[in-house]
């Protein structure tokens, strides 16, 4: 995606030769013109497979699953939130996850509720790495015995297995950009559009 790639040249930041630094515009801060724009393109993608609903993860997946959402008709958003709270209903589904980013677990839970049976869901987040959030998610979408349509991600980190391991599984599998490495503090991209 033209945009998001132009965003990561011009204010993304390589740390080391796993962080794709991108918080400016992407999940601290928000270009919401970008963020709109990205939910465009992901919703033109998975238009035809005619998702319900759309999953993701608390709290830098909410605002480019809203804006796919927003753009496939209004459809809801759910997001699995990754702490227990007192006023969460007893009827969970969950899964672990470790966080390549902030290096923790977490166990990831939806209300069965906001899933029912037989909704096709489109799982939409801001980074894949190694994947095992979206295997949460899916998780997830399993135990409700609910369809999984695709999984539509802002960036992608090529170097990791996540995307990988999806493709291979056979999973509909949208990246906007997909981040091939870091050379000297500079993020490296796929021509993908």
């Amino acid at each position: 995606m033209k945009e998001l790639r132009e965003a990561i040249r011009r204010e993304g930041k390589g740390i080391g030769q796993h962080i794709v630094k991108v918080d400016m515009f992407l999940n601290h801060r928000l270009d919401t013109r970008l963020m709109f724009d990205m939910g465009r393109d992901l919703a033109d993608h998975f238009r035809k497979d005619v998702p319900d609903i759309v999953l993701t993860v608390e709290a830098s997946g909410i605002a480019i699953a809203l804006a796919t959402a927003h753009r496939l008709g209004d459809i809801p958003v759910v997001f699995a939130k990754k702490s227990q709270a007192s006023n969460q209903s007893e009827d969970m589904l969950t899964a672990m996850a470790h966080s390549f980013t902030h290096g923790n677990d977490n166990c990831l839970r939806v209300d069965r509720h906001y899933l029912p049976k037989g909704s096709r869901v489109l799982i939409v987040d801001d980074f894949l790495a190694n994947g095992q959030a979206t295997e949460a998610l899916m998780s997830i979408v399993r135990q409700a015995e609910c369809e999984l349509v695709g999984i539509g991600i802002a960036v992608e980190k090529g170097f990791q297995d996540g995307g990988k391991i999806l493709r291979e599984k056979g999973i509909n599998l949208k990246s906007l950009v997909i981040v091939t490495g870091i050379e000297d503090g500079k993020i490296c991209m796929a021509d993908n559009d």
